[in-house]
């Protein structure tokens, strides 16, 4: 059984230039592997407590001094020296040694650290690729089968808290609909952004900036204007939208919900109406894929939502989901969605992830493993999405480093295992 032998953390920096955690993990045999963790700033209400120092002196608040110093002190002396017979042993040592229901005490932050070392640290022990190890964990047998690469959704246009709000909606996505490889999919999107660039210079006057997760970001009038320029980027690129092409959207609408109502675009619209409001945009545009269509506290309509728009695009609930076993039966059993967005550093540990995967998969849901806004150049995510058979996988854009670690991870495993991309969605 893997031993611990010593467990570090570090201060680092993410994509934004703002604290997150770094931890190092070493075995008794001498196996050791380093992970970082990513940070939200689109956060759900219902997430795991990413732990921040609150000195305003320093990083504004937002350093992870603290974390750090639970994984040096803490965590390290309770786990040194013990051995734990697989993944979930040692989640259930860490859950246990934090003792809240939402990981205050240590922080998320520094518990998904370990976890995720450990992990890493146990597939060199193994000597196996960490997607192999992430699909033996999800599994609960070694040597799991690997099924296909997650198809990419990738950010074309970015809105909501990633771009400052100049339009509410968060995030539109380019899906390669066609695409038979990883390779041919990044190589579409990236002749669809750079259309895309084009055609803000042109029509906005606007150099090519992007927002914290790669998206361009100009002054739309409303998500309306960022959908048509989507397909217009889409044309321009020389693909055919729906067919060759297609859009996800992440609406992130709790960000824009209050008093019970959705304040878009100048309009103050009821649940039923922000439902026809998607439901029209699937009649206009090749949508395949809606996240967080509804607040995350709107259970009462996200069932009429799925009702309307089930079959004709994914129903995805990330902040109503939160990556939370309990959250995701609720949904199961009221008909409130049938995807699952699976960021673990939500719920904190691979373990709990890993519960949150098999209930969507035994429900019949799709799976889209996501990145964070927050992100680092470590690439841990492109193997948990292939270990895990993500339907897709969302990581940003086709530019910044932090995003394309990923993309070049996926890219390495495509030629190491030959797996062919997930077929989703059918072409029209």
């Amino acid at each position: 059984m893997p031993t611990i032998h010593q467990l570090r953390g570090l201060e680092i920096l993410d994509s934004r230039g703002r604290p997150t955690v770094q931890a190092t993990c070493t075995l008794a045999s001498g196996a050791r592997a380093t992970v970082s963790v990513p940070s939200g700033a689109s956060t759900g209400a219902a997430e795991a407590l990413e732990l921040r120092d609150r000195d305003p002196a320093r990083y504004r608040g937002l350093g992870c001094r603290r974390a750090v110093g639970h994984i040096n002190g803490p965590i390290h002396d309770a786990l040194a020296g013990r051995a734990f017979a697989d993944q979930a042993a040692l989640d259930q040592a860490l859950i246990a040694l934090d003792g809240t229901p939402n990981k205050a005490r240590l922080g998320a932050n520094a518990v998904l650290a370990v976890s995720l070392a450990f992990a890493r640290a146990v597939a060199a022990e193994r000597n196996v690729p960490l997607y192999q190890h992430f699909a033996d964990i999800l599994a609960g047998t070694p040597n799991a089968a690997l099924r296909s690469l997650p198809r990419p959704t990738i950010n074309l246009f970015s809105g909501g808290k990633h771009a400052g709000g100049q339009v509410p909606i968060q995030d539109v996505l380019v899906v390669a609909a066609s695409a038979q490889s990883m390779d041919e999919a990044l190589a579409m999107t990236a002749a669809v952004f750079m259309a895309a660039a084009d055609l803000i210079r042109d029509r906005y006057a606007m150099r090519t900036l992007t927002a914290d997760e790669g998206g361009l970001a100009p002054p739309f009038a409303g998500a309306q204007a960022m959908l048509d320029d989507a397909v217009a980027a889409i044309r321009a690129a020389g693909y055919l939208p729906g067919h060759e092409v297609a859009l996800a959207i992440d609406v992130a609408a709790s960000h824009f919900y209050h008093d019970g109502r959705y304040h878009l675009d100048g309009d103050a619209l009821t649940p039923a109406q922000m439902i026809e409001r998607i439901r029209g945009w699937l009649d206009t545009y090749p949508i395949v894929s809606v996240e967080d269509g509804l607040a995350e506290d709107d259970w009462a309509h996200w069932p009429a939502l799925r009702a309307a728009i089930g079959g004709r695009a994914l129903v995805l609930g990330d902040d109503l989901l939160c990556t939370n076993p309990a959250r995701i039966r609720r949904a199961i059993h009221e008909h409130a969605a049938d995807a699952l967005l699976l960021k673990v550093n939500q719920i904190g540990t691979l373990s709990e992830a890993a519960e949150a995967c098999r209930l969507a998969r035994a429900a019949g849901w799709r799976v889209t493993v996501s990145a964070r806004s927050g992100e680092t150049e470590d690439d841990w995510l492109a193997d948990l999405a292939v270990g895990w058979a993500g339907d897709q996988i969302k990581v940003g854009s086709v530019t910044q480093s932090e995003r394309l670690a990923k993309y070049n991870r996926l890219l390495a495993i495509e030629a190491e295992t030959g797996l062919p991309l997930v077929a989703w969605p059918a072409p029209e």
